[in-house]
């Protein structure tokens, strides 16, 4: 009986050693984590949040751009309107079809004057990508 209570304490050992040599290599494992993974994911992190800047400043741009070219389509849509450019258009192509009725011409229109709104300058928000341009200058390829 001495023998077998013996064997088991060794077997239980084995283990043991075993569960200590596992329980050794987490934790070198987890201090090589610590050590040089979580610096890269740390620097990694820091540029990514100046990347999600330049997201957001970027949204905030197309946003702007957006309002821009809406206001400047409500205004070619009221000068159309104004100055009736498709229907004089239309009754151009129907007079040279020959219906006689749309040959009639149309009183001669007022001129309006039209100021342009203030638009943004694209090289005020990307005074970089100005700069580079300037400096390189861009060249066609030619034809082969």
């Amino acid at each position: 009986q001495a023998k077998e209570v013996e064997e088991t304490i060794e077997a239980m050992l084995l283990r043991l050693e075993e569960f200590c040599s596992l329980a050794d290599l987490i934790r070198s494992d987890t201090s090589q984590i610590l050590e040089e993974n979580i610096p890269v994911l740390k620097a990694k992190l820091t540029e990514m949040r100046g990347i999600y800047a330049k997201v957001d400043r970027l949204e905030a741009f197309v946003k702007m751009v957006g309002h821009h070219v809406a206001f400047l389509e409500a205004d070619v849509l009221q000068a159309e309107r104004d100055h009736g450019a498709f229907p004089q258009a239309l009754r151009r192509w129907l007079g040279s079809a020959g219906l006689p009725s749309f040959r009639n011409k149309s009183p001669a229109p007022v001129p309006v004057t039209y100021e342009l709104p203030t638009l943004y300058r694209t090289e005020d928000y990307f005074p970089a990508d100005a700069r580079e341009a300037q400096h390189h200058p861009r060249t066609c390829p030619r034809p082969l």
